[in-house]
């Protein structure tokens, strides 16, 4: 892979992750799964569980999603809760001609429905992916989201 290639792939690589966030966000169901690997591995066991207090606030994220079929429809939007995501900087490393991984950091809000106990929640952590590509497109093929802090209010 040349340099010029192994620089497209990594900015192919971020509007990937780029359309993930606006597809989380906006409840477009159809969009994420096109940029998941069908195989898909999405691990977010504790992503809502601060680890300073050890609170969960959202006990019910607790899944791991096998495969881009076993995504629940609709999403968070489907329980009444709207989403912003913010990635911000991110470690992406080519390991082949066809695979990489990359760490990103985030910060997402969560808004909940009227009959939540709380309002908002706010998260800070790591997306920790990986990649493959499959013909010409790049997709996400592992996840694991980890918090350094959660907040509620």
């Amino acid at each position: 892979m040349t340099e010029l290639e192994r620089l497209i792939a990594i900015e192919e690589i971020k509007r990937v992750k780029a359309c993930c966030f606006r597809a989380v966000d906006s409840g477009d169901a159809e969009l994420l799964r096109s940029l998941l690997a069908e195989d898909c591995v999405l691990d977010y066991r504790g992503s809502c569980t601060d680890p300073a207090t050890g609170r969960d606030y959202l006990p019910g994220v607790n899944m791991v999603v096998n495969g881009r079929e076993s995504l629940p429809a609709g999403g968070l939007a489907s329980v009444g809760i709207v989403s912003v995501h913010q990635g911000h900087h991110c470690e992406i490393e080519l390991t082949s001609d066809t695979t990489a991984q990359g760490i990103w950091s985030m910060t997402d809000r969560l808004y909940m429905p009227e009959s939540a106990p709380f309002s908002v929640m706010t998260g800070y952590g790591h997306y920790h992916e990986t990649y493959e590509r499959t013909d010409a497109t790049w997709k996400i093929k592992t996840l694991r989201l980890t918090r350094i802090r959660v907040e509620a209010s």
